[in-house]
Formats: structure tokens, C-alpha cells, sequence
């Protein structure tokens, strides 16, 4: 993969990836609708993804970049990362495709009943394209387990998903000290491609059962993204909308997230639970994977001390599911519960890394810290 231009192009878009479909932002659409608005009404140039959410479409974006293992101005015009207009210029490759888009959707729907079974990373697997020639030294070797795949084996003779959640409620503190942990705002740093590596503040402000709120303070504009229980919504200058509100399997993340942050309701959160077992960096830890009807699955990963040391989730897109990590470290006591002070995060565009200097727990929050956020704004 192409890290160092990927890099580049990430610090200037502020980690969007667009590659491959060629749109640009149409003019007069300020997205502060409620209703989320879809793709073909907010750029130009679509021609194959129709009908779908803002959000879902940047995540279709995610998907084709990480299968071809390539970034934005390697499909768009040299001069894309200059302004998002750009986009919208047709090129060889966004014509090519188009055209493997629709194959992949025939293959689909002619062999597995539509079911997304056949996706780009299926044959491209990070490359441009996809290799012919067996490779025996991949063949010969000792097989690479991927403990973010989404089926998840059980384990013979493990614990159930009870017993672990249990465990976990009992290495944060306690189930009496978690309720009595109502809210908090802590403060930190945020580091990632989108601020070219340099450490920027942040805050985070979190409430009971299920509502938060991240400030990025960048350079040019406040970073806002917001879950108020129910909605979710990200305020970026540099998004494709000044305010994007979020959907399917992000708004879902974000719910996720939010809940973590108070995890007593975490076992109530879905209808189904397995237990599996998985490696992260060569240490076994115990996988629970939740799942509810027509939504994607969240894995959760606990170390043998009982504490969440990683969190994945998925969003659904039409070529197939892109998968979100949360990887935690560095749990300290506040008010007698156990919060992680570090979380990394790593999708399809970006990695960002959060590391808190201060949490006060229990500290009014005015309820319009959650409310949907203004849509941003670069400072006067």
C-alpha cells in the first residue's frame, strides 16, 4: 500500500478518502436537512451508488480504497486534494470502476442470491490487480489468523458471554461504583494523518446511560461528533457536509461507543451473544460478538485481566462491510472505576489516537452539550 502518499492526501483532506466514482459537492446543498440526504444529491458525477446516505457513500469510498490498496489522487485528478469540486472530473480509472461495480453486483445476485458473498477486497486483497499466479511462499506458510473477522467460532469449554461481561463489570470496579459514575469530562490530545502527526487538544464529555460528545480542536475549526442517545451527527469543515448526520452502521458504532463509556447496559445493547477466542499480539483474548436483526455485528475483545481492550464494528455499504477498530490501553482509577486513558481507532481512512490528561466523573453537563451540533464553520 501506498502509505506515504496516502498519508499526504489523508492530512489534507482530513482523513475523507473519495476514490474511484468522481463527485464533487453540488452547488446550494448546505446539508442541515434532518433527514440525512443521499449521494446524488450532494455531488455530482454519481452514476452507480444512488440512494444512499452521505456517510454510507464516504464508506463505499473507504472500501474500494483499502481493496486496491491506493488513495485518492491515485484515481481522481492530480489537483483533487485542492478542492473537493475536483472530484467530480471523470478519469480511466473511475471508469474502469464503475464497470466492476456492476460485476461485482451481477456475480452476486446470479450466484448468491444478491447476498453480498463477492466484494473487491474478495479478489484484490490490497492490490490494484488482482494476482493470477499462486504464491507459494503464502501457501507454504503458517496461516495469519485475522481476529477482526467477523464470524466468530466458539470455543470449546468457554466462559459464556454472562460470565465474561460479568468479569469485565468486575475489573472496571464493580457494578455499585460503575452506577455511581454518572458522567465526566476529561481532556487530552488527538494525534492522526488529518493533523500531519502533531498532537492537538481535545474533550470529551459523556453522560449517563448513552450520550457524548468529542471536540477536536483543530487548527482551523472545532471537530464535533455527537450521539444525543437517539441521532448522531459529525461537524467538520473538512467532511463532504459542513454537518453530516450519521446512519446505519455509524450511527450504531457511535451508540456503541457512547454506552462504553457507561458499560453496565453493554449485555442489554443486543439480542444475541457468541463467545469465541482470538489473538492480538500474540496474547489469547476472549472475543463476544453481538448481534441484532438487520445490523451488523460489534466484536468485543477482553484480556485475561477482564478489561476491553478492543472494540470492532462494522458499516454496511453496498459493495460490502467496512470494518471500524477501537484499540484500548492504559487503564487508570477515576472515582473508583477503571477508564481507559489511550484509545487508538483504524478504519478504511485513517487512524487517530486519543490520550486523556485529566477526567473529573460526576460534573454537571448542560444537556445542550448533546444537542445537534452547528454545522462548522473555518474561525474568523
Amino acid at each position: 500500500m501506498k502509505c506515504r502518499s496516502r498519508q499526504k492526501i489523508l492530512g489534507a483532506m482530513g482523513t475523507v478518502v473519495v476514490c474511484l466514482l468522481g463527485f464533487a459537492i453540488a452547488s446550494g446543498q448546505a446539508g442541515q436537512e434532518p433527514k440525512p440526504q443521499m449521494a446524488e444529491e450532494v455531488f455530482k458525477n454519481v452514476q452507480i451508488l444512488k440512494g444512499i446516505p452521505v456517510d454510507e457513500f464516504m464508506d463505499t469510498m473507504g472500501m474500494i480504497s483499502a481493496a486496491l490498496g491506493m488513495n485518492c489522487l491515485d484515481c481522481h485528478t492530480a489537483d483533487s486534494d485542492t478542492s473537493w469540486e475536483r472530484f467530480g472530473a471523470d478519469t480511466a480509472l473511475k471508469r474502469t470502476s464503475r464497470r466492476m461495480l456492476l460485476m461485482v453486483a451481477a456475480i452476486n445476485k446470479d450466484n448468491f442470491a444478491g447476498v453480498r458473498s463477492v466484494t473487491c477486497w474478495t479478489c484484490h486483497r490490497g492490490d490494484l490487480r488482482p494476482k493470477v499466479v499462486p504464491n507459494l511462499a503464502v501457501q507454504y506458510a503458517a496461516p495469519v489468523e485475522d481476529p477482526n473477522e467477523i464470524e466468530i467460532l466458539p470455543a470449546p469449554g468457554g466462559p459464556s458471554a454472562d460470565q465474561v461481561f460479568e468479569k469485565y463489570i468486575q475489573a472496571l470496579g464493580g457494578a455499585q461504583r460503575l452506577a455511581n459514575l454518572t458522567s465526566f469530562a476529561a481532556k487530552g490530545t488527538y494525534v492522526g494523518f488529518d493533523t500531519h502527526h502533531t498532537k492537538i487538544p481535545i474533550e470529551v464529555f459523556a453522560k449517563a446511560p448513552a450520550q457524548r460528545v468529542t471536540i477536536i480542536h483543530t487548527a482551523f475549526a472545532d471537530r464535533v461528533i455527537t450521539y444525543d442517545g437517539r441521532a448522531g451527527w459529525i461537524a467538520a469543515i473538512e467532511k463532504p457536509l459542513p454537518l453530516m448526520p450519521l446512519t446505519g452502521g455509524n450511527l450504531d458504532g457511535l451508540k456503541i461507543e457512547a454506552i462504553l463509556s457507561f458499560p453496565t447496559q453493554i449485555k442489554q445493547t443486543f439480542s444475541q451473544w457468541r463467545v469465541g477466542s482470538a489473538d492480538i499480539d500474540d496474547h489469547e483474548v476472549r472475543v463476544v460478538q453481538g448481534t441484532n436483526p438487520r445490523q451488523p455485528p460489534v466484536n468485543l475483545y477482553f484480556d485475561e485481566s477482564g478489561l476491553l481492550v478492543r472494540m470492532v464494528r462494522f458499516a454496511d455499504t453496498p459493495i460490502g462491510r467496512v470494518p471500524t477498530q477501537v484499540d484500548y490501553a492504559d487503564y487508570r482509577e477515576v472515582s473508583g472505576v477503571k477508564m481507559p486513558f489511550r484509545w487508538t481507532a483504524t478504519w478504511t481512512d485513517g487512524q487517530t489516537t486519543v490520550e486523556l490528561t485529566e477526567v473529573q466523573p460526576n460534573v454537571p453537563i448542560d444537556a445542550a452539550k448533546f444537542a445537534r451540533p452547528a454545522p462548522a464553520a473555518t474561525r474568523k
